[in-house]
């Protein structure tokens, strides 16, 4: 049976689509049959139709994804024999002896061909094949008929539903041509749509990317020029050569402006704008913003006013460099439209999680305000508000273009709200990553000043050479000498040979601890014997402590070195051991035991 490539596959799909309403189907048949038959065999064709139907379902499910040379023909044999059992029901019917038999054997016939070739109305040659038992029904009821009067009617039947069938297969062809049809003339649009797309896009890409290398390029010279110009003024000048040249250095910065706004938006449209991300101390960056525009406002006799709400956070994650191109353009706008009044920095943040938070940065002016015609084309590159040949201001009209753009990039936007003759206010709502919400508070500066400005000769003993380093700095700002020793070995050496008033002993060293060392030079007949000792220990526990102590220490600290703590003993020294001790057992000292 020759089918082309692939109608196997449409018929199978089709009627998977369609297999649920079968067993509807299958029910209103069996209705029609108890009326004639009775229920006993409406029932038995209703369970076998049923079965035939639900091992059909499972065949032509697994059968789907192997439809190809070969299993082609197996799919219409299993559905020809289950439709086999479909075409028993016009015969019950019609050899049942009821008077309404053969009207509802005719009926099921036809309604079974119009089942099939509608199920398979793209593949008629795979609709024959499994309505074939339609026919075998329909000539066993001719062959019941051969010689009677109903022969004849019954056979014009015949080309009756095949009329039927075939405009029903001919509509159905000539429906699915139109689609045809249509789905390649829309191929062909959207190719040419596509084709079109990737010329204007190229003739994009080609525009940037000359307006860049222009841009890029006239800024050597324009450097050149600016910078020449700068030499030039600090040379000596007649009043009108310095006006010239005043004239060369501004025209100068107003095209490089221009070139760099350019260069701005030929790298957004090629998508080479970088933005990094680092800390951002937010009340920096606030002055960063506002700096310039305070004298500028003030100039023109305007009132600048700055004010910050809501859960500010100290230190966020963003671009400060964008930030500041975005403000800044919003706030010269904001200064060089306001003839009276003032200008407002206003910055309001809201906390969206415990890691996220989101700014508004406000620029609100009193000058003349925007038409509501003219808010749609405000951020349209190379447009500007007042376009006459009259118009006060200067500038390419590419500021807001830019700002907006790298807002969007960052993850924000801009908005704007204006009332003419009553001001504007400019938006940027942005979120970033908050790295701190409350500043850092900053350690406060602990001095090794005594009280009377007494300096001090202090034997420090520690091992650790960073720590020691620490405490010879920390002593030496105050202008105190300090003798240092690695281990207790070195200080009881030391100590035996020169006098000094105050010892600091680390407890735990090599070659000799700080507990021996202490009880070897309090047991010595030298110049240290009553001299004020304070141990230190990474132990916090109370017997330690009271080791110390009973090694013949004054005082006891813990490290890290609390430096408050140190001074406070330092303080003591000249009133002697005693005061070291009084001050440990009267709790002065936070670390003392």
């Amino acid at each position: 049976m020759g089918q082309r490539p692939g109608e196997a596959a449409q018929a199978l799909t089709a009627i998977l689509q369609t297999q649920y309403l079968r067993y509807i189907i299958i029910f209103t048949w069996s209705i029609g049959l108890f009326a004639v038959v009775g229920w006993n065999t409406a029932l038995a064709w209703f369970v076998a139709t049923l079965s035939a139907g639900a091992l059909r379902g499972v065949f032509e499910r697994r059968l789907s994804g192997r439809v190809g040379v070969g299993w082609g023909l197996i799919f219409p044999a299993v559905a020809t024999v289950t439709t086999a059992v479909w075409a028993i029901a016009p015969l019950l019917a019609w050899f049942s002896g009821h008077p309404f038999g053969n009207e509802l054997a005719v009926a099921l016939l036809i309604s079974g061909y119009v089942l099939v070739f509608t199920q398979l109305r793209s593949s008629p040659r795979q609709a024959m094949v499994i309505s074939s038992p339609y026919g075998l029904s329909a000539a066993i009821i001719l062959v019941s008929l051969w010689g009677g009067p109903l022969f004849w009617p019954f056979m014009a039947l015949v080309p009756f539903t095949a009329a039927g069938l075939f405009v029903l297969v001919m509509m159905t062809m000539l429906r699915e041509q139109r689609i045809r049809a249509f789905q390649e003339h829309q191929a062909h649009l959207i190719e040419e749509l596509e084709s079109a797309r990737d010329k204007a896009n190229a003739a994009s890409e080609a525009k940037s990317s000359f307006l860049g290398v222009i841009s890029h390029e006239l800024r050597t010279p324009m450097n050149g020029v600016l910078g020449a110009a700068q030499l030039m003024s600090a040379t000596r000048l007649e009043a009108t050569q310095r006006e010239y040249l005043s004239i060369i250095r501004n025209s100068g910065d107003n095209l490089l402006s221009l070139l760099n706004d350019i260069l701005d938006v030929t790298k957004i449209e090629a998508g080479k704008m970088t933005f990094e991300v680092v800390d951002v101390n937010v009340d920096e960056l606030n002055r960063r913003v506002t700096g310039p525009f305070e004298a500028q406002a003030e100039s023109k006799g305007l009132t600048f006013v700055s004010e910050f709400q809501g859960e500010i956070p100290a230190v966020v994650r963003g671009d400060p460099l964008r930030i500041c191109q975005v403000l800044h353009n919003l706030l010269s706008n904001a200064v060089k439209f306001t003839d009276a009044g003032e200008v407002r920095y206003d910055v309001a943040a809201r906390r969206v999680s415990d890691t996220r938070v989101c700014f508004d940065f406000c620029v609100t002016d009193s000058g003349s305000g925007i038409a509501p015609r003219d808010l749609e084309r405000l951020f349209q590159p190379f447009t500007q508000v007042d376009a006459s040949s009259t118009r006060r201001f200067g500038g390419t009209g590419l500021g807001l273009t830019i700002a907006r753009r790298m807002a969007n990039m960052m993850g924000g936007d801009i908005t704007v709200q204006s009332t003419l003759d009553q001001g504007s206010i400019f938006t940027l709502t942005l979120e970033a990553e908050v790295v701190e919400w409350a500043p850092v508070q900053a350690a406060e500066t602990i001095d090794a000043q005594v009280e009377g400005g007494e300096r001090l000769n202090v034997l420090v003993v520690e091992d650790h050479p960073v720590n020691r380093m620490i405490l010879e700095a920390w002593m030496g700002s105050a202008g105190h000498a300090i003798t240092a020793a690695e281990n207790g070995q070195l200080a009881v050496e030391v100590a035996g040979t020169q006098a000094f008033d105050l010892i600091i002993m680390d407890v735990n060293m090599p070659v000799m601890d700080g507990l021996t060392a202490t009880r070897m030079i309090r047991d010595a007949d030298g110049p240290n014997r009553d001299t004020p000792v304070v141990v230190l220990s990474a132990s916090a526990r109370s017997e330690d402590h009271q080791a110390g102590l009973d090694a013949g220490a004054d005082a006891y600290l813990n490290k890290p070195i609390d430096f408050a703590a140190l001074a406070g003993l330092m303080g003591r020294v000249g009133g002697g051991r005693e005061a070291l001790r009084t001050a440990a057992e009267q709790g002065h000292n936070a670390v003392a035991a």
